[in-house]
């Protein structure tokens, strides 16, 4: 089993981060509100917990390497791309 994160922070704990960080970025929040996106953190700590306990290694599934796709040239024939420069 992967080794685990840190536990969360309690709810008390979590509410005062949401407070600090809504007050650093003057975003008027109010108490319901703090609460409420105290609560979104909470919820997101415990699906990356459960993320990062999954026994995964790296060959199980390998990314997509990202290829954007060719993008309709003005100059070019119409029904034919250009690959992007």
């Amino acid at each position: 089993m992967a080794e685990n994160i840190e536990p969360p922070l309690s709810t008390a704990e979590l509410a005062d981060y949401v407070r600090a960080s809504a007050r650093l970025q003057a975003l008027p929040l109010d108490a319901a509100q703090i609460e409420r996106v105290a609560g979104h953190l909470a919820r997101t700590h415990a699906f990356a917990a459960l993320l990062h306990a999954a026994e995964i290694a790296p060959t199980d599934e390998p990314a997509e390497v990202f290829c954007p796709a060719p993008f309709p040239s003005a100059t070019a024939p119409q029904g034919t791309f250009e690959a992007a420069a």
